[in-house]
């Protein structure tokens, strides 16, 4: 293999890679180009399509399929940054470095469309670098160490060309390059086919929680109930025994949170609306306050409601299992409801997340700019079902076992996604590194789908 390791060129995570590798800059075995062209760049010249961030990011493999940005470029500018088959593009900016060059593929040639302002367009010499094995090299988190180090900014984190050419990267022979590159292609693909399978699951089990929550909390849990017509909001029919009454008519009191700004460390924690989540409070990444009216102080089954936020967010409740002398607190952006002697606050939360109460909830939301606003008049006035405290309890319980059932079961596939996608974070790792060489054999019985699919499946 003619490439020299250079002096200085190794980097930690390079040390260990094979001895008839090479390692050397990214610069000696790639153009690298930064784009000047985006939509705002010129008004009257060549119209052209632009590939850009998001295209990028969201697609590791750029092909005609996707909706690129129309723009227009001086007639100069179309060859130097027209981009081809076997091109990689990388982010080089970001708002985190976390997101710095993030790695796309240009799986064919596409006519007209130019790499865009935010993108490095890198350009693999071919007798040296192979673009499939150059973009899975850019997929590799521990490579990237590089560029998140080299990232300037303080809103927004850049990267230079040099900090691109300055790279290190493994270099085997093209070879095995290719065989680096195709047995992550199907190896990655039936890993991403796993997960696809199992976040489906996850789709078909919360919609069955919806379905399991929306029943018991309209028609309750009794075999066969006797029913009445009510057609009130979102309310058609209910048990004949069970009443129909306004939000309001079930509250102690109805309280907006506080307004102060928060801090990082003080006396009380302030829950905001990222907190409430599928009906239920996370208590993480809380701001605090050093005086709160104690009236504001959240007791064991006060329930939270978000009066403000994106349309399809606003109206989520969560209920406070925590006491009073846990002293917190909540932000202006929610309503705390305490129940009286009339509802159980449990079986409430479950009332205010069901699909047909949401639902309802959200369509009297007065939007405005990029949010809605639900006040506390409105939501007060909207029809609720009450059954008979005890019964309340009764579905409180229901529900508690049943959603327990599918959470654990959600839980459990989750685990699986997780060990699926920190696998395929360890594969690539393993084979851009040289920790793991691929055969013609391998590349066989990964194309072959022989066994379990390399041990992948849970």
């Amino acid at each position: 293999m003619s490439t020299v390791v250079q002096k200085g060129a190794t980097t930690a995570w390079t040390i260990n890679v094979p001895k008839d590798w090479g390692i050397t800059r990214l610069g000696n075995v790639s153009d690298i180009l930064f784009s000047n062209v985006d939509k705002h760049t010129f008004d009257e010249e060549v119209p052209v399509r632009l590939c850009n961030y998001v295209d990028v990011y969201k697609n590791d493999r750029i092909t005609g399929a996707i909706e690129f940005m129309e723009a227009s470029a001086e007639p100069r500018e179309i060859a130097r940054f027209q981009i081809k088959r076997g091109d990689v593009l990388a982010t080089k900016d970001s708002e985190t470095p976390d997101d710095i060059a993030i790695p796309s593929l240009v799986v064919e040639d596409l006519p007209g469309v130019l790499c865009g302002y935010h993108l490095a367009l890198i350009r693999p010499l071919a007798h040296r670098m192979h673009g499939p094995y150059l973009a899975w090299l850019h997929a590799c988190k521990t490579f990237r160490v590089h560029y998140e180090a080299q990232a300037v900014g303080v809103t927004r984190f850049g990267l230079s060309q040099a900090a691109f050419k300055e790279a290190r990267v493994p270099i085997p022979s093209l070879a095995e390059q290719q065989r680096i590159a195709a047995y992550l292609d199907a190896s990655c693909a039936a890993i991403d086919a796993a997960v696809a399978a199992k976040r489906r699951q996850l789709e078909t089990l919360d919609a069955l929680r919806k379905s399991i929550i929306e029943s018991a909390v309209t028609y309750g849990i009794a075999a066969r109930p006797k029913l009445r017509q009510v057609d009130n909001d979102w309310l058609k029919e209910v048990p004949a025994h069970w009443e129909v009454c306004r939000v309001k008519r079930v509250l102690a009191r109805m309280d907006y949170g506080i307004s102060v700004s928060t801090i990082e460390d003080g006396r009380y924690p302030v829950l905001k609306m990222g907190h409430l989540q599928d009906g239920e409070i996370r208590f993480s990444n809380l701001d605090f306050v050093d005086e709160v009216d104690d009236n504001l102080i959240l007791e064991t089954g006060d329930l939270l409601y978000n009066r403000t936020n994106s349309p399809d967010q606003v109206g989520k409740t969560a209920v406070f299992r925590k006491s009073r002398t846990d002293a917190i607190t909540f932000a202006s952006y929610l309503v705390r409801l305490r129940v009286n002697h009339r509802a159980n606050a449990w079986f409430l939360n479950y009332v205010f997340n069901s699909n047909g109460f949401l639902g309802f909830a959200r369509r009297l939301a007065i939007p405005s700019v990029q949010q809605s606003n639900l006040n506390s008049t409105r939501y007060s006035q909207m029809f609720i079902p009450l059954p008979p405290v005890r019964e309340q309890a009764s579905i409180r319980a229901y529900l508690d076992e049943k959603t327990g059932e599918v959470n654990r079961i959600v839980a459990t596939i989750e685990n699986q996604i997780a060990t699926l996608t920190a696998y395929r974070k360890s594969l690539i790792h393993e084979c851009v590194t040289g920790q793991r060489r691929i055969s013609e054999g391998d590349l066989n019985r990964v194309a072959g789908h022989e066994g379990k699919r390399q041990g992948i499946s849970l």
